[in-house]
């Protein structure tokens, strides 16, 4: 097997026939990241959707061979671990390549220019590690903030959330005693997805509604997918200029979600841009000042945007968009995030695919919603942890009708990062509540 046509040769090693392992790092937060025994075969997306939506959309990893997004380490299984990393990896995006024969010669390969490091008796994760905190310090980065505790209203009400709901749990909240900073309204406040400012027939007073937050002593989040159109949205509908396009001319598909065809928002528009800022600063003047934006993915996707720019300098500048709009003390959590592209930019994101009420992904794939899926790549991105950023596991959901909720909880407490209660709190049991109230308390 050879190396993609592109990809040029940047390292050669020789792995031992047993302990050798090779770590893919995906593109963006659902991307399965894992390291596998050289010679097993890695995951792969099994649907198209499912590759538009998790992977990289430029990216077409192949069964055979490894793949991996700006960073790629290789443990010999002769005590040493071979990290192959972009030599820019937070502003460009290098993919990495690497390709072994029977006898154990590795050949690594890139599309970019890379930096290469032994590190000698060391684990993959410790080596990454130590990689991290360089690249970090090369990059003149300030140290990483600590996420707030949070509640979030997915994993129980998904779209279908009412302000009473929320209402509820901000009342069980007080009457728990629980030390919960944040509580943080997710999808299902809008009337579309991209018409953040439009409320859904569930929510008459979204201000009133943080209002209310903010006077029981909590800080407001809400979610968003800022870079993302639905085809039903009145953005879409009024400003077609605004979205990305195919060189070739026609609106750019970035996938299928809430049974619509999406589209990508192109943020270096200007107009695009001045309503993007207005709709961020809005939610931070009503007192909102912890944002999970998701799918953000989206705003690296290649297309043709009004500025020409490259799709991750595109990203970079909507990121710093967003955040010149909220201000330098509001927390972003980024979702659905290119991570490496993140750094410097969000305060915590989510390293995994979503977690779920069932153990396994019902699809096989593991960058579809299940607690699998969510612990692979957590596992693989711990050595980010406090690093590059506060690590998101995705939300602790220990109520009744949780799988495998013990050993979730375990996950959760181990990786160190944000916590997230998303169950309903009134109907936790006495192992659930008294969990919680454990893994929250710091």
């Amino acid at each position: 097997m050879s190396l993609s046509p592109g990809f040029d040769v940047v390292h050669e090693l020789t792995a031992s026939s047993s302990g050798a392992e090779v770590f893919e790092h995906g593109w963006q937060s659902f991307s399965p990241t894992t390291a596998y025994p050289l010679g097993t075969r890695p995951h792969r997306p099994t649907s198209e959707r499912n590759r538009m939506l998790n992977y990289r959309q430029a990216s077409h990893p192949g069964r055979e061979g490894y793949f991996s997004e700006g960073v790629l380490a290789v443990a010999d299984g002769s005590g040493a671990v071979h990290v192959v990393a972009a030599a820019d990896p937070f502003t460009t995006g290098v993919r990495l390549q690497a390709v072994a024969d029977p006898g154990g010669s590795v050949v690594v390969g890139a599309d970019g220019p890379v930096a290469v490091t032994v590190v000698p008796g060391s684990s993959v994760q410790e080596a990454l590690r130590s990689w991290a905190v360089g690249a970090v310090e090369g990059a003149g980065l300030a140290p990483a903030r600590p996420a707030p505790t949070a509640w979030c209203s997915w994993y129980e009400y998904w779209g279908d959330v009412r302000e009473t709901d929320v209402v509820e749990n901000l009342g069980a909240m007080r009457t728990l005693d629980l030390p919960i900073d944040v509580v943080q309204i997710d999808d299902g406040y809008s009337a579309e997805i991209g018409d953040w400012l439009t409320p859904s027939s569930t929510f008459t007073d979204l201000r009133g509604l943080v209002e209310k937050i903010r006077g029981e002593g909590r800080r407001a989040g809400i979610w968003l997918a800022p870079f993302f159109a639905g085809a039903r949205s009145r953005l879409a509908d009024e400003h077609p200029d605004w979205l990305l396009r195919h060189p070739h001319g026609g609106l750019l598909h970035a996938g299928n979600n809430w049974n619509q065809d999406l589209y990508s928002l192109d943020l270096s528009h200007p107009g695009a841009a001045e309503w993007m800022s207005s709709v961020f600063s809005t939610f931070a003047e009503w007192g909102i000042d912890y944002f999970k934006i998701d799918f953000i993915a989206a705003g690296a996707i290649p297309g043709s945007r009004y500025s020409g720019v490259d799709p991750v300098t595109a990203y970079r500048d909507g990121l710093r968009l967003i955040r010149s709009a909220v201000g330098p003390s509001a927390h972003i959590l980024g979702c659905g995030a290119p991570v490496l592209p993140s750094v410097g930019l969000v305060d915590s994101i989510r390293v995994s695919a979503d977690t779920g009420h069932t153990l396994e992904p019902g699809d096989g794939d593991m960058c579809s919603p299940s607690q699998q899926a969510a612990v692979l790549s957590a596992d693989g991105r711990q050595f980010m942890n406090g690093v590059f950023f506060a690590n998101d596991p995705d939300c602790l959901i220990v109520g009744p009708k949780v799988e495998n909720r013990e050993t979730w909880a375990a996950h959760v407490e181990k990786v160190g990062g944000a916590v997230v209660s998303s169950d309903r709190l009134l109907g936790l049991d006495d192992w659930g509540l008294e969990t919680t109230r454990r893994l929250l308390t710091r």
